[in-house]
């Protein structure tokens, strides 16, 4: 990490509104250097320029996208000092990447382990946190099967998007335990997170109870400002792995949290690891 006079180059993703613009604005205020990803550009240029912050443009339903995004910032930016995986989304019926992939899985977990995996020693070198947006529907609506993480067999919307959050966990204590500070010559840590069931126009592409949740003004109340949801992002941006929180953990409300007791399983975080590799064309390492 740069020394206390040095603002951190900040990259975070699914950007252009939400939790991920909020947490942008909040830490910028503070004075660190943060990088804007979003995939809608116009959206994403009107957060950027409008806290004068640098920004690219990658919608991780296409993982070449992600590819160029991850070439773009190895050269603009000589250290990345936190990587926020921050982009996602819930998604009403059962499609396809034009990657092959289904669609839930790709944008919220593929897409992110794609970018950490090309940026990896950078991130290693920068002594970089890895932040991930997680979700309590890792633990109230996954139904996990290793063997069909494409939900071939069966799928809903709501379970897809726990099994996804679900994976950016088991991604999360995966990374730590391989390139952590334990002996794999790394520095680089991670952690996942809950920010909250966050009132914004999240799931306006779902369908049902999730789509009644995110756009109907009554329920909007039940929700999480994005505001709120963004500083929980931010508490992890700027704290000290190790002291403020612990690298390989999962958290909600800026504490330790339970969450699928699958998330503690080393085999099948090292299997989803491997079988993600093969799948984006990366190194299993």
């Amino acid at each position: 990490m740069p020394d206390a006079l040095t603002p951190r180059t900040i990259v975070i993703t699914g950007a252009s509104d939400g939790i991920g613009a909020a947490a942008a604005g909040q830490l910028h205020a503070i004075g660190e250097r943060v990088v804007i990803v979003g995939r809608n550009p116009d959206k994403t240029r009107a957060v950027a320029e409008g806290i004068g912050a640098p920004w690219h443009v990658a919608d991780y339903a296409e993982l070449d996208q992600v590819r160029a995004l991850a070439a773009t910032l190895l050269d603009r930016y000589e250290r990345i000092d936190v990587l926020a995986n921050n982009a996602g989304g819930i998604f009403g019926e059962r499609t396809l990447t034009r990657d092959g992939f289904e669609t839930t899985f790709q944008v919220n977990h593929l897409g992110g382990f794609l970018l950490t995996a090309l940026l990896r020693d950078r991130l290693i070198e920068s002594g970089a946190s890895v932040i991930q947006t997680s979700s309590l529907a890792a633990q109230r609506f996954s139904r996990f099967d290793i063997d069909d993480l494409q939900g071939e067999r069966r799928f809903s919307a709501s379970t897809a998007y726990g099994n996804a959050k679900l994976a950016n966990i088991l991604f999360t204590t995966e990374l730590a335990r391989r390139f952590g500070g334990n002996g794999r010559g790394g520095g680089l840590s991670a952690v996942a997170f809950h920010p909250g069931a966050i009132a914004s126009g999240f799931a306006g592409s779902a369908r049902g109870a999730w789509h009644w949740l995110y756009t109907n003004p009554l329920a909007s109340r039940l929700l999480t400002s994005t505001e709120v949801g963004g500083s929980r992002l931010g508490w992890l941006a700027i704290g000290t792995p190790g002291v403020d929180w612990q690298s390989g953990r999962y958290y909600a409300n800026n504490r330790p949290a339970r969450t699928s007791p699958l998330a503690a399983d080393p085999l099948l975080a090292a299997r989803l690891w491997n079988l993600s590799a093969e799948m984006v064309g990366v190194e299993a390492r």
